[in-house]
């Protein structure tokens, strides 16, 4: 008989990257396990080829009917990796045996009010899965996954000729105070003596165009110009990855490349540096302001924004 396990993570990118050793351990470790994923319709990409997941939910529309189609499913238990108001109700609605991610919302707090630190030593990857520790689940220490289907590979000899290797620099980022400003990002590329390929969605395409014209044909701007398998297709055959804390900085650790992760108003003590890859962490530790956010701004608090624009950039080592 199949025991039936219902995972909830509605966004965003990096975060649900950050629940496949979950979602790969329970599949593998719980004896006929069958492992259901809810997530929003505009992450489907990010579960659809994941062969450990066995049926998917897409969110696109009122919630009582999403909990309708799920409630038909009768799982065993429901493991909660979100764990807010919406994943409540869906477990309050479903009524099963559930585990819940512990957010560690006061001791974030604590990090971005008061400048106390008693956040655990601990990785967010690690913490998901303490969520599923009374299962008998634990980490295979695999590290994260990322499935590119076949069809999505990129070929980029056009884009860059016959290089023999490039550099990928994910430029994007959610929120303003967690990317590196234009100038500073075309300083850092200048010192880089290899083709460089700049990946983001099409908002980041006009930066990477400003960039692109400044260093001139050592840098490919492809933002904008694939999608996130393709993206991700992109960092596979990079040889390292620089990249603000962002998504795409989780494919690239899911992809075990070597990361150099640049970070700005947020920290890495909040638990989501790269994950079981090389990588190194470039930030400006002696701010009194930082972090200013768990998450991040459209504009830097404090008007001065120096946890970027002090960042030394001739002292970064690749």
């Amino acid at each position: 008989m199949k025991t039936k396990f219902l995972i909830l993570r509605f966004s965003s990118i990096g975060d649900i990257i950050l629940t496949t050793p979950v979602v790969r351990c329970l599949k593998l470790q719980y004896p006929n396990a069958e492992v259901h994923f809810a997530t929003k319709n505009q992450f489907k990409v990010l579960v659809e080829n994941n062969p450990y997941i066995d049926k998917y939910f897409l969110l696109d529309g009122p919630l009582n009917n999403f909990v309708k189609t799920l409630k038909a499913e009768n799982y065993h238990y429901v493991i909660d990796l979100h764990n807010n108001l919406r994943t409540s109700v869906i477990k309050f609605r479903l009524g099963k045996p559930s585990f819940s991610y512990n957010k560690l919302n006061f001791e974030k707090w604590l990090l971005v009010n008061l400048k106390i630190n008693r956040m655990p030593d601990l990785h967010i990857v690690d913490r998901n899965l303490k969520t599923v520790e009374n299962l008998g689940v634990i980490n295979d220490n695999k590290g994260l996954d990322y499935f590119i289907p076949e069809q999505h590979t990129v070929n980029l000899s056009q884009a860059i000729g016959d290089a023999p290797s490039f550099v990928a620099y994910a430029i994007g980022g959610q929120h303003f105070t967690k990317k590196l400003p234009t100038e500073k990002i075309i300083e850092l590329c200048s010192t880089i003596d290899k083709k460089i390929v700049l990946l983001g969605g099409k908002e980041d395409e006009p930066n990477g165009d400003i960039i692109a014209n400044a260093l001139g044909s050592k840098v490919y701007n492809a933002c904008g110009k694939y999608n996130l398998n393709q993206s991700a297709s992109i960092l596979q055959q990079a040889e390292y990855v620089i990249s603000h804390d962002t998504g795409l900085m989780h494919i690239a650790s899911a992809l075990k490349k070597r990361i150099v992760s640049i970070w700005g108003n947020t920290v890495p003590e909040f638990g989501m540096y790269p994950y079981q890859t090389q990588f190194s962490i470039i930030e400006n530790k002696g701010l009194p302001c930082r972090p200013c956010s768990k998450i991040g701004y459209n504009k830097c608090p404090e008007g001065h924004f120096k946890c970027m624009n002090n960042l030394e950039i001739n002292k970064i080592e690749f």
